[in-house]
């Protein structure tokens, strides 16, 4: 692009899927806007992030107009499932499940992450954006509130500068913007580690092989089990297992390190993420004849973390590049939806400077109290009780129902207008978010208290918990109710043991840090 402008109304660094739907809505609404985007890969690679839930599915289906291409190039996800075991669970239909009986009622897809964001970043160049593909970006970038910022960048012609009135950073976990202003924090209150891979040879979920050898296991399901995002848990961890169009699976596992050593040695990580995964009887006989793809096992140390400024007059972050808490639920494309949206509408506000500054401090206001809010009503300490099938029952069905309740539902009756109102930033949201970080604390109690009396897990052997399906709708409350009654059973049978009892705070253990980063 030798003879393109070097000023540029927003330059967008990175451009997969965060900066290319932040270019194509810029484009899409200002045609005369000069958009810019900088991305350092020649062709994108795969990762991780593979699965949408309701939220990521409406912005992509009906925000971004991808439902044909998404159908065409993808696959439609069933939902999400967990298995769970104990020591006495020996064979794959005896471990305990929770999940749809019946198909999804409410569209997502499974999507292999580099196909869409070629093709994402193909229709922002269809709509006038320019790119510049192999363009790193080097140096500090020189931010001037409300004036010109300074973007250096470098690729195999030599290292150039570029200017723009806005610089959006959409470079994911790298947190260009955010590790070089200082405003990057590790929340080390959830210190968790993933290790994963795509992987070939995959036993099918739903074919003949298991079917017949398993008909009762098959028969308890209406729907299909191989399309969901199928979780495998243990005391600490979860792993996932995700289908990809043309026959590869992302597999990988969270744990938190407090409670989990990962294995150590000489053997290729590969190997002991396959030893790992085995150890549970789905892992096992899904994975018997399977195995990573070359090059392609990745290793992330420390998962959770937040920007402590979002925006500023010029500068603002997207997707990862602002937050990241934790990829069970897959929010990670919701978190997407929401900071792309409000970035548009800060880029596009024409107000006067004042007005302008007072919607930034709402827009670093409202994303710092939605991270911090969903991180202590879902995430903290919810690795204490995911592996016990009791409260994860308990725990899942109220999760997913007030989602689905008061959140799912605000795009279909609102509109696209809903994604500019992030995740418990309102002040009406006070209540569900004190209701549910409630639960999730007590959950958390019992099952340190099941630890102690020696019966953590036990309904872990075959049970199974199939439920029939959610609404987007706020007549959806009778199945927060029933998920509301089920706790209050659960609290008269043996939660009234540690109602006098201090909640525990779990601290981080610092050489589990150091040995998740010394073993990447």
């Amino acid at each position: 692009m030798p003879n393109s402008p070097q000023h540029w109304d927003v330059v967008v660094m990175g451009g997969s899927l965060a900066g290319a739907a932040t270019a194509l809505l810029l484009r899409s609404a200002r045609p005369d806007l000069s958009v810019l985007v900088l991305e350092k890969s020649t062709e994108f690679p795969r990762r991780v992030g593979e699965a949408t839930v309701e939220i990521s599915a409406y912005f992509l289906g009906r925000v971004l107009g991808l439902t044909q291409y998404l159908n065409n190039a993808h696959m439609t996800k069933q939902g999400m499932r967990f298995w769970l075991h104990q020591s006495e669970t020996d064979a794959f239909d005896s471990c305990s499940e929770i999940g749809g009986r019946y198909l999804a009622r409410v569209p997502s897809w499974q999507v292999d992450r580099s196909t869409l964001d070629e093709e994402l970043l193909r229709r922002a160049v269809q709509a006038g954006v320019s790119v510049l593909r192999g363009a790193k970006v080097r140096g500090p970038v020189l931010l001037q509130p409300g004036g010109s910022q300074t973007v250096p960048y470098e690729t195999a012609e030599g290292t150039r500068t570029v200017s723009a009135r806005w610089v959006v950073d959409a470079t994911g976990f790298t947190c260009a913007l955010a590790r070089q202003q200082g405003w990057y924090r590790r929340n080390d209150r959830h210190p968790t580690t993933a290790v994963w891979a795509r992987w070939r040879g995959v036993r099918d979920w739903d074919g003949l092989e298991l079917s017949t050898r398993f008909p009762a296991w098959a028969a308890a399901c209406r729907g299909i089990r191989g399309t969901a995002t199928n979780h495998f848990v243990g005391d600490g961890w979860w792993a996932w297992c995700i289908p990809l169009r043309g026959g590869d699976w992302s597999i990988g596992v969270v744990f938190d390190q407090r409670k989990v050593s990962w294995p150590r040695g000489p053997r290729p990580l590969g190997r002991r993420l396959k030893d790992f995964l085995c150890a549970h009887p789905v892992g096992r006989e899904l994975l018997e004849h399977a195995e990573p793809v070359d090059g392609d096992v990745q290793w992330r140390a420390n998962l959770a973390y937040v920007s402590e400024v979002f925006a500023t007059d010029g500068a603002v972050l997207v997707g990862d590049a602002a937050a990241f808490i934790d990829p069970l639920y897959s929010p990670g494309m919701d978190w997407l939806s929401y900071t792309v949206v409000r970035a548009v509408d800060l880029i596009l506000d024409t107000g006067s400077e004042p007005e302008r500054r007072k919607r930034i401090t709402a827009h670093n206001r409202d994303f710092r109290r939605s991270y911090d809010h969903w991180f202590e009503a879902i995430y903290r300490d919810k690795y204490e009780w995911i592996g016990d099938f009791d409260l994860l029952t308990i725990g899942f069905r109220l999760d997913l129902s007030l989602y689905y309740t008061g959140i799912v539902s605000q795009p279909f009756s609102l509109g696209p207008a809903a994604l500019r109102t992030p995740v418990f930033s309102l002040a009406t949201s006070d209540l569900p978010f004190r209701l549910m970080h409630t639960y999730n604390r007590r959950l958390a109690t019992m099952a340190r208290a099941r630890r102690e009396r020696g019966c953590f897990g036990k309904s872990n052997l075959g049970h199974r918990c199939l439920l029939n399906g959610y609404l987007p709708e706020r007549s959806g409350a009778g199945s927060v109710l029933k998920a509301l009654g089920a706790w209050m059973a659960l609290e008269c049978r043996e939660g009234w043991r540690t109602w006098l009892r201090s909640p525990k705070v779990n601290t981080v253990r610092r050489e589990a840090s150091e040995e998740a980063r010394s073993d990447a």
